[in-house]
């Protein structure tokens, strides 16, 4: 009896080494993390946002999703509130045209990994389209583009669906403009 409950606690012995072996290593904790680029939009209520990290998508043209407003870098369409944070408005004009901003770091800041983190608030109502994504950074490479270039929707949120936010992967080869992705309902 007793070669048999050795025999027993043995191989339980091997087989939880062989998984405690082969078990991969884990993922470096928060405090191994190193921040590469931050902003904390810390200016003065009304100030633009930080010029050697921001540039400004302009003009109109739908963007790929039929957008009817016009992005410019008005201070009225994005500023800093002197709290942290960065707004961006749209505005209606007196002709009826609406102005926004869309704000970028391309060819100020690109990373291949790491960890990407933010707090947003999203407005919410029909026509909104919030938005928190990367793309590759050879994107305005002539004969690239998007998809070519690749593009990760960290997070949509459609304002019709204040609740939801969706995750998004484009890329060649196995995506294209479709994408592959997944909804989340907030809570």
């Amino acid at each position: 009896m007793n070669k048999s409950i050795t025999r027993v606690v043995l191989r339980l012995s091997c087989i939880i080494l062989s998984v405690g072996l082969s078990t991969p290593a884990s993922c470096p904790g928060q405090s191994d993390w190193k921040v590469v680029w931050s902003d904390e939009f810390s200016g003065p209520t009304g100030a633009a946002p930080d010029a050697s990290k921001w540039n400004y998508d302009l003009g109109g043209g739908g963007w790929g999703n039929n957008e009817i407003e016009v992005y410019t870098d008005h201070r009225e369409n994005s500023y800093l509130d002197g709290q942290g944070n960065l707004v961006i408005r749209v505005v209606k004009a007196p002709s009826g045209d609406y102005t926004s901003a869309r704000l970028k770091t391309l060819a100020k800041f690109s990373v291949r990994y790491g960890k990407i983190e933010a707090r947003i608030k999203l407005p919410f109502g029909q026509g909104i389209w919030s938005a928190f994504w990367m793309l590759g950074i050879n994107f305005e490479s002539p004969g690239v583009g998007w998809p070519k270039c690749g593009e990760i929707d960290i997070m949509e949120n459609i304002g019709r669906e204040p609740g939801t936010v969706h995750g998004t992967v484009h890329g060649p080869g196995y995506s294209e403009e479709q994408g592959i992705g997944k909804a989340y309902t907030l809570s």
